[in-house]
């Protein structure tokens, strides 16, 4: 693997009291599509929003372009061209899905909006369609191609996507992860985080497991397919 874009290395972070991240090690290469499996309460949010700055790490380092952020605030993070797409969406549903989209580039490549809105639109085009829509009367799917596309209107280095699948129809899921696809074939580097895994991995050159809080084993999609290991991190047998 090149020199890694993103470098986690004894990530430990939580709330409160409670520890959820117990000494993550994860590596993103540039251009690559890395998954990050795991079933719920594994920490795989959690894992995500520490390294985008939202949760403070409590010890370990995340170098982000050979740069240490483990203590950088979000927006400075945002502005390197680390961006996060949470789970959930969390698009603004009073603003129409333009205004959405122009606030993804409110820290970062402002000066670039309107080229980057075409982009958007030329891989989304129906939210070329819904401009004017207000964004909280969209249908889930749109929802969630709007959440990516102001994600991309920030021009990332890397792209944190946060369970996208979730809620999803079977349809709508194959077509998300096709534009996934594409999206790596632009060249962007992707950390997809999810529980779809057969879908994730045909799509990852390699995949990390999490369990607990920490990473229990990692490999190349067509690895961790062929062990008994992540039926196990699944269903417990």
């Amino acid at each position: 693997m090149s020199t890694p874009l993103l470098s986690v290395r004894g990530l430990r972070s939580g709330y409160g009291a409670v520890e959820v991240l117990r000494g993550v090690d994860l590596d993103v290469a540039p251009g690559e599509i890395v998954a990050l499996l795991g079933s719920n309460g594994a920490g795989k949010s959690t894992f995500n929003q520490t390294v985008s700055g939202l949760v403070a790490a409590r010890a370990g380092r995340v170098l982000f372009d050979g740069k240490d952020i483990s203590a950088t605030h979000y927006r400075d993070i945002v502005r390197a061209g680390l961006i996060h797409v949470p789970e959930g969406r969390k698009i603004f549903p009073n603003l129409s899905a333009l205004e959405n989209l122009e606030l993804g580039s409110f820290a970062r490549a402002r000066e670039r909006r309107a080229a980057n809105l075409e982009r958007v639109f030329g891989i989304f085009p129906r939210l070329k369609e819904r401009t004017r829509q207000l964004a909280g009367t969209m249908s889930g799917g749109e929802q969630q191609m709007l959440a990516i596309g102001r994600g991309l209107m920030g021009e990332p280095r890397l792209l944190i996507l946060d369970e996208p699948s979730l809620g999803l129809s079977p349809l709508l899921v194959e077509e998300l992860f096709g534009l996934i696809a594409t999206l790596h074939g632009q060249g962007l580097a992707i950390l997809l985080v999810e529980q779809n895994v057969g879908q994730s991995l045909e799509i990852a050159q390699r995949a990390y497991v999490m369990e607990n809080g920490a990473v229990q084993f990692s490999g190349t999609g067509a690895e961790l397919l062929a062990t008994d290991r992540l039926r196990r991190a699944y269903l417990g047998v």
